[in-house]
C-alpha cells in the first residue's frame, strides 16, 4: 500500500516538533510586544485616577513625562514631575504612583525619575517582553552591589504588573536596576534625581 508517512513516521522526534512550536510561540510573542510598544495612539491604561494618571495613552508615545503626557519610549503616564505645574509630592498617607516598564530586553522606562526628598512613591513595575525581570530601589551603593536588604520586587514575569512603596528620606544618590543574572551587566538600571 501507497501511504503517506506522518512525522511520527518520518523519523521527526516529537519534542523537535514541541521545540518548533515553542520557538514560533516565543517569536510571535515578540513580535507582538514590539507591536504594542511601539505603537503609539490610544489604547493602554495610564495611571490612576487621583495619583496624577490621565486614563488613555496620548498620541506622541509611551510612559510618563512631564505635565501628565507621556515621553517616547514608555508605557504609561505618570502625572506631573517635580517642578511641573500641579505636581503633588507623594506622603506616606498617599503616595505618588510612578510607572515603569522593565523590557522588553534589558532597559528600564524611564530610565531616570525625578523624586522629591522626602517623598513616598509606588514603583508599579509592568515586564514588557518574554523576560523575568527584578525591580531594585534604594541607595544607588546598595542597588548596585546587590545588597541584601535592599527594597527589591522578584520574578516580575512578562505582562505582570507587581508595585513597590518607597519613602527618599535620604541624602542619596538613588537609582534602581535589574539583578537577574546578566541583566544589569547588559544595562538594566536607572537613576532617581532627588530634587529639593
Amino acid at each position: 500500500m501507497n501511504e503517506m508517512p506522518t512525522a511520527g513516521r518520518a523519523g521527526i522526534p516529537s519534542w523537535v516538533t514541541l521545540l518548533l512550536a515553542i520557538a514560533a510561540l516565543v517569536m510571535a510573542t515578540a513580535a507582538i510586544t514590539a507591536t504594542v510598544v511601539g505603537t503609539s495612539g490610544f489604547g493602554m491604561m495610564a495611571g490612576s485616577a487621583g495619583r496624577g494618571g490621565i486614563g488613555m495613552m496620548t498620541g506622541r508615545g509611551m510612559m510618563g513625562g512631564t505635565g501628565g503626557g507621556p515621553t517616547a519610549g514608555s508605557l504609561f503616564a505618570n502625572g506631573p514631575q517635580p517642578g511641573d505645574p500641579g505636581f503633588a509630592a507623594g506622603t506616606a498617607a498617599s503616595s505618588r504612583t510612578i510607572h515603569v516598564t522593565a523590557g522588553p530586553g534589558y532597559s528600564f522606562s524611564p530610565a531616570t525619575v525625578s523624586v522629591v526628598r522626602g517623598e513616598t512613591v509606588t514603583f508599579v513595575v509592568t515586564t514588557m517582553g518574554p523576560l523575568v525581570h527584578e525591580f531594585m530601589v534604594g541607595p544607588a551603593a546598595a542597588v548596585a552591589a546587590d545588597q541584601a536588604g535592599t527594597p527589591e520586587i522578584a520574578d516580575i514575569g512578562m505582562m505582570t504588573t507587581k508595585s513597590l512603596t518607597y519613602t527618599f528620606d535620604g541624602t542619596g544618590p538613588y537609582a534602581f536596576a535589574c539583578h537577574v543574572d546578566g541583566h544589569y551587566q547588559a544595562g538594566m538600571q536607572g537613576s532617581i534625581a532627588l530634587v529639593g
